[in-house]
């Protein structure tokens, strides 16, 4: 399959595909993650960027509306004031809904400046909602995480082994979080799998996306998906063509050295430049990609296969696979930004989080 580097043909500006849904707009309010409980409720989060108006809502007859909400006059436990940046949100197989509230130290973040303390390094907190009642939460603050360095981007929880597992592109690893001792380990550090290809440079329309210094976009493992089962984990750099995975059983043994373990991780071959990654319960992996507006799937029996293709498609990230078989992304629009066009906003909004059918 061709994977370009850059998205330079011009019809790729009209493509429209009629399946695809408007699930709900946000004006100027930039949605990164989304979520799917087993009834189908939504979940999007927002980083803090203005205009701000909440860290995490749920969609509700197609608008959002703040979560955790208030329920018989009585404010929740878990307030949108205590989040500092909603990175990423996963809800899990038991309909736990996590939410990884992420500030890296300026001189790890990806996106932009993080922390504006750099003594303090970055700043991260695990919650872990309880969708059956909202005021049953578990918090996790990381004490033994390396916060000037860690950038912590995206989790999966495996409910059989009770660990969360995260993209760390600022270490270029994997962190491993035991959610019964709060303890965490990162591995897979600097490896080939997790480090981005200093030679590839996204480019779109023929324009590599830099910041004002000229710096090309970069990002070492950032997409991440476990498997229903909890069998495997998959995960890629932004900046690297192929697809990696590995048994948790693997990923989560203390006993195996680096070595060993490296030993362990599977290619899956190439699969171009992706962004974010999600499985759905018969085990397709599904990516997405900003340079051609599109998300694949590569099926158990490792075929790669076009699931949707269309121009509002402007970096699909976060995804969700709900039981009424739709798959739910948001599209940030990352290339769109001022930092990456000399401080001209070129995003077209509103943005959106959209759903197409796929099961």
């Amino acid at each position: 399959m061709n994977n370009p580097l850059s998205a330079q043909n011009k019809d790729l500006n009209n493509l429209k595909d009629p399946r695809l849904e408007v699930v709900s707009s946000f004006d100027k309010s930039q949605p990164i993650g989304v979520s799917v409980s087993s009834d189908n409720r939504v979940f999007v989060s927002f980083p803090k960027r203005e205009p701000y108006t909440m860290g995490l809502a749920e969609i509700v007859n197609g608008k959002r509306t703040a979560f955790p909400s208030a329920k018989n006059g009585e404010d929740p436990i878990l307030k949108q004031t205590d989040f500092i940046n909603v990175q990423d949100i996963y809800v899990d197989t038991k309909d736990v809904l996590w939410v990884l509230d992420s500030k890296p130290a300026s001189n790890s973040s990806i996106f932009g400046k993080g922390s504006s303390d750099e003594k303090d390094g970055g700043k991260f907190t695990l919650y872990g909602i309880d969708l059956a009642d909202q005021n049953s939460v578990s918090k996790y603050v990381f004490e033994d995480l390396d916060k000037e360095k860690s950038a912590l981007n995206d989790v999966r929880v495996d409910t059989e082994k009770h660990m969360a597992y995260f993209s760390d592109p600022g270490q270029a690893g994997i962190v491993v979080l035991d959610l019964k001792t709060g303890k965490t380990r990162t591995v897979l550090k600097n490896s080939r799998f997790t480090k981005a290809d200093p030679k590839v440079v996204l480019s779109y329309q023929g324009k590599e996306m830099r910041d004002a210094k000229g710096n090309p976009f970069k990002s070492n493992v950032n997409g991440i998906a476990l498997t229903k089962d909890n069998k495997w984990f998959y995960f890629k750099p932004i900046n690297a063509h192929h697809l990696y995975r590995i048994e948790t059983q693997y990923l989560v043994d203390r006993e195996l050295s680096d070595k060993e373990l490296i030993s362990k991780v599977e290619d899956m071959g190439e699969v171009g430049i992706t962004h974010g990654l999600v499985a759905d319960k018969e085990g397709n992996i599904y990516l997405t990609t900003s340079l051609d507006y599109s998300i694949r799937r590569l099926t158990p029996e490792g075929s790669l296969e076009m699931v949707v293709q269309d121009s509002r498609l402007i970096w699909p990230d976060s995804l969700g696979v709900g039981s009424d078989g739709y798959l739910y992304f948001s599209c940030a629009q990352m290339q769109l930004l001022p930092n990456w066009n000399n401080g001209e906003d070129r995003v077209e909004y509103p943005f959106q989080v959209y759903r197409v059918k796929v099961l």
